[in-house]
């Protein structure tokens, strides 16, 4: 899961109002529906505690129709703290249940079940000069990410049975060849550049048959091939989103299991400390630094315990004696879910969101452990 849109959120401290809004308005009166939900989300704020200035903010955000709305994303999440809105995202839909929030820390858990892992795809579009990359992820973004050009000349076969003809056929077949080499050579780069977890070749078959069989092979068991769509401007259509829709369904789930299995296999009992269940194990894991990535069911029984956190993502205890000697004298209580997530986005850990209860965490956290020599701070 990529972290890097909660780190304006994490980096500083609370305490935070967490807005999760259905905009889904399509009715007429849609203006009044929008100022009933910012007054009645205002108002539940206010009565938590929230300061005039937060409240404000996010009633005047909550006013502010986005672009999109109504449409695609009807859900939007918020972050507020002193005053201001520092995130503001819509949500691949409308919260199962909005609410709002007020607390020591943000409630961010809602928003990273809603997003899901989010995996990176690696999109090539060819043809038989070169190819075009994108990287689709960050819920459903497409960035361009280069291209690749090959040999020009020549490219076409005759049909002709003459000499000079079928020596122009070879050098078109040696052509062929050499580019698809080209681009297989490129797609490696750029797969490894952007950190992805599969790769989608779009284009005619005879090429995207000759690309893939040219990709190393640990790239060769992550490649998909689409037979919607090409190079060309005008050749996409819905098929080719389905095709790589499909893909990223596909690899968060692969990715998922096989963070649940090596948590299953690595848990605590079994050997060398290389997991962490259990409330205290998790808070003494993440203040040392050695989440190597958080496991989080939305539905486990320890997910809303109490935990006692201070202004930084490192000051976190099981009880609130415990902060002073971390150096926080005013420590609040937060949930645990929240907490941890907190740190382990400071630390630079991964989240993996388990919705599936036979292989989930018991009490819906656990932890994959950094050796010794991987902590970071």
């Amino acid at each position: 899961m990529r972290l890097s849109l909660l780190k304006p959120v994490i980096d500083r401290p609370g305490p935070w109002a967490s807005v999760y809004a259905d905009v889904s308005h399509s009715t007429e009166d849609a203006a009044k529906e929008q100022e009933l939900t910012a007054g009645a989300t205002t108002a539940q704020l206010f009565a938590l505690g929230a300061d005039e200035a937060t409240c404000g903010a996010v009633h005047e955000a909550l006013l502010t129709r986005h672009e999109g709305e109504p449409g695609e994303h009807s859900g939007r999440a918020l972050f507020a703290a002193h005053g201001e809105i520092v995130l503001d995202t819509p949500l691949p839909g409308p919260p199962a249940t909005p609410f709002a929030a007020w607390g020591p820390v943000p409630r961010v858990t809602p928003f990273l079940a809603a997003v899901g892992d989010d995996p990176v795809c690696l999109v090539v579009r060819l043809d038989r000069s070169g190819a075009d990359f994108s990287v689709l992820g960050a819920r459903g973004t497409e960035d361009a990410a280069g291209q690749v050009s090959g040999a020009d000349w020549p490219l076409h076969r005759t049909a002709s049975g003459d000499w000079s003809e079928g020596h122009f056929r070879a050098k078109a077949e040696n052509t062929w060849e050499h580019n698809a080499q080209e681009i297989a050579d490129a797609v490696r780069a750029a797969f490894e550049e952007c950190a992805a977890g599969a790769i989608v070749l779009i284009g005619d078959a005879r090429e995207r048959h000759l690309v893939h069989g040219k990709l190393p092979e640990p790239l060769r068991a992550l490649t998909c091939e689409s037979e919607h769509g090409g190079r060309a401007p005008g050749a996409e259509s819905t098929l080719v989103d389905r095709d790589i829709a499909q893909v990223r369904a596909v690899q968060e789930r692969e990715h998922i299991a096989q963070v649940a299995d090596r948590f299953r296999t690595a848990g605590p009992g079994k050997g060398a400390p290389h997991a962490a269940a259990g409330i205290p194990a998790l808070v003494e894991a993440a203040r040392e630094h050695r989440i190597d990535t958080l496991l989080i069911s939305p539905h486990g029984s320890d997910i809303a315990r109490p935990v006692w956190v201070g202004s930084d993502a490192d000051q976190l205890g099981v009880r609130g004696t415990e902060l002073p000697s971390l150096g926080e004298t005013r420590p609040a209580a937060a949930r645990a879910d929240d907490a941890l997530v907190r740190s382990a986005v400071a630390s630079g850990a991964d989240i993996v969101v388990v919705r599936d209860p036979e292989r989930a965490p018991s009490g819906g956290l656990g932890a994959l452990l950094r050796r010794t020599e991987e902590k970071t701070g």
